[in-house]
């Protein structure tokens, strides 16, 4: 199972979340950013429904798999 972080950072005049290398929106303050990277670290563990998906690689060749919608990654946020 996969790990995701969100971690709380000064950003652009505020305070943002940031996930790997990808920034949030800036919010006004350190707790409005924290608010925010726990509702989207749960949402981020929610489970969805078992689909089909198709998609198509660099070399042009198309794959069809089965995307589980109970394999969500855990999440956590750091301040």
């Amino acid at each position: 199972m996969s790990e995701v972080t969100y971690r709380i950072v000064e950003h652009d005049g505020g305070f943002a979340y940031k996930v790997g290398d990808v920034f949030s929106e800036t919010f006004p303050s350190r707790e409005e950013a924290l608010q925010a990277a726990q509702a989207a670290a749960a949402e981020q563990q929610v489970p969805g429904s078992t689909e089909g998906i198709r998609y198509q690689d660099q070399a042009g060749g198309w794959h069809d798999e089965t995307a589980r919608g109970d394999d969500r990654p855990t999440a956590k946020v750091e301040d």
